[in-house]
């Protein structure tokens, strides 16, 4: 097994860069942090292109670190560890992971339950919303653009491995919209306004897309023009709204018949 000891290193120092997105996309490659989401990783046939672990990490992964390519482990110092994790005390394992490609995302069937995310920007509920599509039997996931990065570290630890059980695409939502609509999937936008539909009105389906909006504005007006029905989730108390990856459970469970 390699060892790395300084932080100084020139592959470190590279792999370090992944934390920003520019060099994630540049390279293909993102970082995953934690014994959980290293092994759902290899469980789920993910391309890991190397797993760092410290003493103690090799210590209490011992069995499973034995069962792994060796030449993609390096052993690597807690100084080493600590400069490229961003926790406050890091877990002692990370791998560097290559993203799916985009050829394979085009190929992608749409049908089934799909959620949609418009500008969903904070990295908690984007990861839980992916978390609890993966737990509500979702095909799948479409990134609009100005959505929060999948493959940031914040993203990574909410989602808790369930990029690697659904597929994720990104791209502009408007041409996702007319796909599903053309094959007649039910596009189901999702806006705080009692002109809209309320959600316990709507039977549960097989084919449908449903779509979540930005934390403070919403699904956008242009999107919301080409949907199909428009819902909202009826506030008995006294709150003024839900948390957006509150209600996108809420309204997956509902929706999903499968």
């Amino acid at each position: 097994m390699k060892e790395i000891t300084s932080s100084k290193n020139e592959w470190i120092k590279a792999i370090k860069k992944l934390h920003r997105k520019k060099q994630r996309e540049e390279m293909g490659q993102y970082l995953l942090e934690g014994f959980h989401l290293v092994e759902e990783a290899i469980n789920y046939s993910a391309t890991v292109e190397a797993i760092l672990v410290t003493k103690r990490g090799l210590a209490e992964w011992q069995e499973w670190i034995e069962q792994q390519e060796t030449e993609k482990l390096t052993l690597v110092s807690d100084e080493v560890m600590k400069s490229l994790s961003d926790l406050p005390t890091p877990q002692g394992i990370m791998a560097v992971v290559n993203m799916p490609s985009v050829e394979a995302e085009e190929q992608l069937d749409l049908t089934g339950s799909w959620l949609a995310l418009d500008q969903v920007q904070d990295p908690g509920n984007v990861g839980t919303m992916i978390r609890t599509a993966d737990a509500a039997g979702f095909s799948g996931v479409i990134m609009g653009e100005g959505a929060a990065d999948i493959y940031s570290t914040k993203v990574l630890r909410a989602m808790q491995g369930s990029h690697f059980h659904l597929p994720i695409i990104r791209g502009e939502l408007l041409p996702f919209i007319q796909k599903f609509k053309a094959q007649g999937s039910a596009v189901y936008g999702t806006e705080l306004n009692e002109a809209a539909v309320p959600y316990s009105t709507v039977s549960a389906q097989e084919n449908f897309l449903l779509i979540m909006g930005n934390e403070g504005n919403g699904v956008s007006e242009e999107v919301l023009a080409h949907t199909t029905e428009n819902l909202y989730i009826p506030i008995k108390g006294k709150a003024e709204s839900l948390n957006v990856a509150i209600a996108a459970g809420v309204l997956m469970f509902a929706l999903n018949a499968e």
